[in-house]
Parts: C-alpha cells; structure tokens; sequence
C-alpha cells in the first residue's frame, strides 16, 4: 500500500467525517434541551437561564456551531454534563472495552466460519452440509437482544453459573462475547461455505489434484486462500459494525464499552458525550477499513491498492 493511496483515503474519511459530525451537532439538538432534564421542573428562570450560559446554549445555532467547530478541530468535545469530566476521557476510557469484546467474538467467529464451512463445502450436499446449513441461518437470523435476554435466562438466572450483568474478570466477558458471536459467525459460515464450493470446482485446484497434491492442502492451502476474499470483505463490514459497540448487548448486559455509553448519552441529552463517541467510533472505522485493504493485498497478490 502506497503512502499516496494513504493520503486519498485520509482526505476523503476527513471530509466523510466532517459531514458526520456536522450533521451529528444538529440532530443530538433535536433531543431535547438539557436545561429540561438536569433542572428541577419548579427551577427558576435565572437558574434556567445560568445554566444555558454556562454549557453554551444561550448564544445562536451558527454562532454555537462555529464555536463547537473549533473546538472540534482541537479534539476538545467539552465538558460531559453526566459524568463532570471532559467527553473525550469518558470515551476513551469505553473504546477499549468494545474493541476488546467485538475484536475477540469476531476473531472466534471468523476461524469457526473458516472451519465449519471449509467442512460443509467439502462435503456439499450431504448431511454435514445441510446440518451446517441450519445452524448457520439459525445464527445469522437470531436477534442480539433475545439471545442475551435468553442467556441471561439459562445461565444467570436458572443455573446462575454466569453473572447478569457488570463488568469484572473473564466471568462478565462470556455472554456478551456469546451474544456478538453468533450472528457473524452464522453470515461468514455461509460465505465462505459458497466460496469454498466455488473454488474447489475451480480449474487450478482441479490441477493441484491432478498432480497428486494431497486433499487437506486442496482444500486448505490452494482453495481456501481463494475463498477468503469474500469473507475479510463482510468481515470488515462487521468489524465495523462492532467498532460502534454492540450497543443493545452492551446495555442487556451493563457492559462499559462505547455503545452503552452512546446510548446513554442520547437518553441523558449529554451532547459532548455523543459527539465525541462519534467521532472516535468514524476514526477507527477508518483505520479498519485500511486494515482491510491490507488485508486484500496480503492474501491476493493480484489485488493492488495505490
């Protein structure tokens, strides 16, 4: 990858995220005035209109909009009105947290797909393949929220070998790791299942048969690094999708990470808290995305990003 392509892509995720967070410091005005929710109803005027003055909210749109555009460019989001500390420390402290949980379920999921559906595709059509089948579509289809109300159910609460909710040691990692698994795991099973049966079909793997090379390095060597192009590229969509916190996991199970706190921060009318999880989530979407193309390169020498 050339430090020329670098740059194009930077440009363009600058100016993507540049239209992100303009159009982010309108509609999180669209919630609500936060005057309304941290004052008491019976507040007076002068207290209403002291604490307008004070987050900034008593000055016109343009002119609150040309300020928070400046400090934006400083990386400074301001004050979080729930936690009384600056937004960007909050975040910060919570991005780790899902980067850790979606990197360690999607890492499961992807070399469980490659496996099982290496497996289902090299026996095609039989009872392995559609036994596969079931269970992939049954993963792919379940809903977040069910499976972690679900778990919540059998392990927390009927057999109470798991926690319900927090945050701690490997203990409070497991259902919600359990919860982001299944759905990525049951789309790549698919994926890769399809493009595993396409590439053993393939001329070249008919030739690497042909001059007697052994059938697990077919299948696992020639076809499969052929049939792994489809799978980063949806892997990168989910890793993507994670990098936003699994926000509905995240708040079944009372886990710290950046959708949780999102969420929390629209319900709570924190502006500086839901700006600044933004723009950290639109950052590291960016450098995913480079990853991926990375990736690509690596596994397909004919592929070339300049």
């Amino acid at each position: 990858m050339s430090f020329t392509y670098f740059l194009k892509r930077a440009a363009f995720a600058a100016l993507a995220l540049a239209a992100l967070m303009t159009s982010a410091f309108f509609l999180v005005r669209l919630t609500g005035d936060p005057v309304d929710l941290y004052l008491p109803v019976d507040a007076s005027s002068a207290a209403r209109e002291a604490m307008r003055v004070r987050l900034g909210l008593d000055a016109s749109l343009p002119a609150q909009f040309l300020d928070w555009a400046w400090d934006m460019i400083r990386l400074d989001f301001g004050m979080s009105l729930w936690h009384n500390r600056p937004a960007m420390d909050v975040v910060l402290e919570a991005l780790p947290n899902t980067l850790a949980l979606g990197a360690i379920a999607l890492t499961l999921a992807f070399v469980a797909a490659i496996v099982i559906g290496s497996i289902a595709a090299v026996n095609a059509g039989g009872w392995i393949d559609r036994g596969v089948n079931v269970l992939s579509q049954a993963a792919a289809s379940v809903p977040d929220f069910w499976l972690g109300l679900m778990g919540v159910l059998l392990f927390a609460v009927t057999f109470r070998i798991l926690p319900t909710s927090g945050f701690g040691g490997p203990i409070y990692w497991v259902l919600p790791i359990a919860c982001l698994f299944a759905r990525p795991f049951g789309t790549l099973v698919q994926i890769v299942r399809g493009s595993m049966i396409e590439a053993l079909n393939a001329t070249f793997v008919r030739t690497a048969r042909a001059k007697g090379a052994r059938d697990g390095r077919v299948t696992f060597v020639h076809a499969l690094r052929n049939a792994l192009l489809p799978a980063v590229t949806v892997t990168g969509d989910l890793a993507a999708q994670f990098a936003g916190g699994g926000g509905v996991v995240e708040v079944v199970f009372g886990f710290p990470g950046i959708g949780k706190l999102l969420i929390d921060g629209i319900l709570k009318r924190d502006f500086a808290i839901v700006q600044a999880s933004i723009f950290a989530v639109a950052v590291v979407i960016f450098f995913i995305n480079i990853l991926v193309d990375m990736l690509y390169a690596s596994i397909d020498p004919r592929v070339r990003v300049e």
